[in-house]
């Protein structure tokens, strides 16, 4: 079955709530040649909709388990054409067969251009257009390029935020000064939107080490983000003089514009095994190429936290995002001392005191307050959230708490659409993270040990 936006809410019930253990899974980025025929070729010999199912052919071939994609230019996006949107979107799926993927947002020229293919499920799907743009070296201006932004389930419990984008292209001043604001756009974005979460940032940044007046440092100054390449050919060491790659490349140690970045979060450890340019695994069956960039893969092993772990999330994407766990990682041994529970018709707000005092309050102040103390033995263990629809939008109704002596606390009103957290042996419930408003909207809960 295939599952696209409109749909990937529906999907979220097929997965429990039990811890993973360690795993790995590997991203490709590939900007797919996709304007039509009559505004640019791309220098890419072929038709374009064979081209198209070709690629997606190769994407089913190699199981990669995350793939973003772009739309194109020439290589270093010296073309007088602006971005379109996926003109052969149709031809690219038609061949591929991942269960999740995202459906275009429209041909040209009213699309941004950025899809994504997946074996994950992912949810919290956000098209952002950029706010700054420039059409002094094409016409980027014309079209709603931007990013995208999908919080992804790895595994049962281990969730990463996934970032495709697409940043403005040539060399020119207003470029540049463009293309600066693209990335802090984003960098601003994961700020607000991934705090104390793994992040995975890859695709078309436009952006090279060796061109000072590029911001592609803001990741890693601001985010803390590692480029993989850099780390795993580079030695670590971010290049100063331009290496420009053939297409197929024939080394992983010159540079392009696409880049794939990340960084591990409190409770998941993520770490970059691979990196390289799958250039020849995207030939035509002539030998010549599918795209006129070069696309690059990257292997991330995961591992849950030591210190901190999560539960799965329970109900829908609105409100702000909040997370706990950055206060948590400063804390030594958390404990919950008490439980306060806030509902009425629907889950209006949750409440946690630790031990030493450190209070976390998230949703609103409505309903009834339910309060739980806990003994200095006595651990919240487990929880239940119960989900429903209001005004169009999934958000949590329901909550019951319940300690390791079996004691509860419980507000808002049950539904049949349920999910229970249970904390690992040895593990306890100190905290939250998701998103709210007056109301609890999206929850999960934070494990330390007890």
């Amino acid at each position: 079955m295939k599952y696209t936006i409109s749909n990937l809410a529906a999907s979220a019930a097929i997965f429990g709530s039990a811890l993973a253990a360690s795993g790995d899974f590997n991203v490709l980025t590939m900007n797919v040649a996709g304007l039509p025929e009559i505004l640019q070729g791309n220098d890419v010999p072929g038709d374009k909709t064979v081209n198209s199912k070709t690629m997606g052919s190769k994407f089913s071939e190699y199981n990669y388990d995350m793939i973003h994609v772009q739309e194109p230019h020439k290589q270093d996006h010296e073309s007088n054409h602006a971005n379109q949107d996926f003109n052969y979107h149709a031809s690219i799926y038609e061949t591929d067969n991942h269960p999740y993927r995202t459906a275009t947002s429209g041909g040209v020229p009213f699309g941004s251009g950025l899809n994504s293919l997946s074996t994950k499920y992912f949810f919290n799907y956000n098209r952002v257009k950029w706010n700054v743009c420039s059409n002094a070296s094409g016409a980027d201006c014309l079209t709603p390029k931007g990013f995208t932004f999908m919080r992804v389930q790895v595994d049962e419990g281990i969730y990463v935020d996934f970032y495709n984008l697409h940043a403005d292209a040539g060399t020119e001043p207003d470029d540049l000064t463009a293309r600066a604001a693209n990335l802090k756009q984003v960098a601003d974005y994961i700020d607000a939107n991934s705090v104390g979460n793994a992040v995975v940032v890859f695709g078309d940044t436009n952006s090279r080490y060796s061109r000072t007046a590029d911001a592609i440092r803001v990741f890693r100054t601001q985010n803390g983000l590692t480029d993989a390449w850099v780390e795993l050919i580079r030695d670590g060491v971010e290049p100063t003089a331009e290496s420009l790659c053939d297409n197929p490349s024939k080394t992983d140690y010159c540079e392009t514009v696409d880049k794939i970045l990340y960084r591990a979060g409190a409770t998941v450890d993520l770490k970059a095994t691979h990196w390289g340019y799958e250039s020849t695994k995207f030939l035509q069956p002539d030998g010549n190429i599918l795209s006129d960039h070069n696309p690059i893969t990257a292997n991330f092993t995961y591992n849950p936290g030591t210190t901190l772990r999560q539960s799965d999330f329970w109900g829908g994407p609105w409100g702000n995002w909040f997370s706990d766990v950055p206060k948590l990682t400063t804390l030594s041994k958390p404990k919950a001392a008490a439980i306060t529970v806030r509902g009425a018709n629907r889950l209006d707000g949750v409440n946690v005191q630790l031990a030493d005092g450190t209070t976390f309050t998230h949703g609103g102040s409505g309903g009834t307050a339910t309060t739980l103390n806990l003994e200095a033995n006595e651990f919240w263990t487990e929880a239940v959230l119960c989900q429903g629809q209001k005004d169009g939008h999934t958000r949590n109704f329901y909550i019951k708490a319940t300690t390791s002596t079996g004691r509860t606390a419980e507000a808002g009103k049950s539904t049949s659409d349920c999910r229970t957290s249970t904390a690992p042996a040895g593990w306890q419930i100190v905290g939250f993270m998701g998103q709210d408003g007056d109301e609890v909207d999206q929850l999960a809960f934070v494990y330390a040990p007890q």
